[in-house]
């Protein structure tokens, strides 16, 4: 088997009670020029928005907050990087007008954020979308072949030792010691976990019985909270293993994940062909974008985090509409999605995407 390198470019699809705070105020949302730029008083928007929810948006929302800020001085937003459960959560019970979610609305949240949105509905749409890197921290070996049967063997727990045959296999020039193998997994609840659960369910259910939810399903490991929370455990301690968004894994290892004949390691562009290349979930509404995704294709990276961004179509409060309008069409303009890429290491998303998202977003109004 040989290791690939995907080299598409031009596609794509936060941890503690830290809140990042976001900047902003400008000119119209809906018009060309989103971040206001142009406008010499960046007038038009103005006060506070609080949202919150998936971590891993962490290095994006500050790439984004740093950019809308700059267009847009009198206006705050803060998120609070609660995780994509938290997120949800809130989201659907009102405490916020737009949310982070590593993972879709499962089909009795969707029913219960329609409630709450009211007559506009809800819009859900994949603004960030990034590769789950199996990352480990094994002094010597900076990176490692493995098949799912292998990472889901490990993360099961059945496969307890860096030495054993099921890597060493794929790994014939590696220099593996007996090292016990220690898993790190998110401790809330995760799109991140969902998300890197839904992939090894999916391709070898055999060993990963567990459905995909973003509860860790397996006691006794070691665990920490949000995305910095696993990377800092993973670090501390020789021997370790975790799942992570891989645009804040650091220095450690990684894994080259096995995809029909090949070994194909991280990129934003391998893993948002995935997205690229799946059919969007059926019978939703117009304005709520989800994937099926296909983690099976030759040359694409399997393991995808798809982050998305959830807000009503209606507010009671028309400035609460036009903060959430200016904030969302700003991420999706292509100013947005190259800083989020510079500052996360995510791809943009492509044309033909952002196409699909701007017309919900850009009619956000007050009911």
């Amino acid at each position: 088997m040989k290791i690939s390198r995907f080299p598409r470019v031009g596609s794509a699809v936060m941890v503690g009670a830290l809140a990042l705070s976001l900047a902003a105020c400008g000119s119209d949302p809906g018009a060309a020029d989103p971040a206001g730029e142009g406008s010499e008083s960046g007038t038009g928007l103005s006060g506070e928005l609080n949202g919150g929810g998936a971590s891993s948006q962490e290095s994006a929302m500050e790439a984004w907050r740093a950019g809308f800020q700059s267009a847009n001085p009198d206006v705050t937003v803060n998120y609070d990087p609660v995780g994509s459960g938290g997120g949800r959560e809130s989201f659907i019970s009102g405490a916020y007008p737009f949310a982070g979610s590593d993972a879709a609305l499962e089909d009795d949240e969707l029913a219960d954020a329609e409630a709450q949105c009211g007559e506009g509905g809800v819009i859900q749409y994949p603004a960030y979308i990034s590769p789950v890197a199996v990352a480990f921290n094994l002094e010597g070996v900076d990176t490692l072949n493995m098949p799912a049967e292998t990472i889901a063997g490990i993360f099961a727990g059945e496969i307890t030792a860096w030495d054993d045959e099921a890597i060493a296999a794929d790994n014939p020039d590696a220099e593996l010691p007996s090292t016990d193998i220690t898993v790190v997994h998110r401790s809330e609840d995760s799109g991140t976990t969902e998300n890197f659960q839904e992939y090894l369910h999916t391709v070898v259910p055999d060993v990963w019985t567990w459905e995909a939810e973003g509860i860790w399903p397996i006691k006794g490991q070691e665990s920490a909270q949000g995305t910095s929370g696993v990377v800092s455990a993973a670090q501390a301690g020789e021997g370790t293993i975790t799942y992570a968004d891989a645009s804040q894994i650091d220095d450690l290892g990684t894994v080259a994940v096995g995809v029909g004949d090949d070994f194909v390691e991280y990129s934003p562009e391998a893993a948002a062909a995935v997205v690229e290349d799946s059919p969007r979930v059926e019978g939703t509404s117009e304005s709520v974008f989800a994937y099926d995704l296909q983690r099976d294709i030759a040359g694409t990276y399997p393991i995808v985090l798809v982050s998305y961004h959830l807000a009503c179509g209606t507010y009671e409060d028309a400035a609460t509409a036009d903060l959430v309008k200016g904030l969302y069409t700003y991420i999706l303009s292509d100013e947005g999605q190259a800083k989020a890429a510079e500052s996360a290491g995510s791809a943009p998303l492509p044309t033909s995407l952002t196409e699909q998202f701007l017309p919900a977003v850009e009619a956000i109004t007050a009911g």
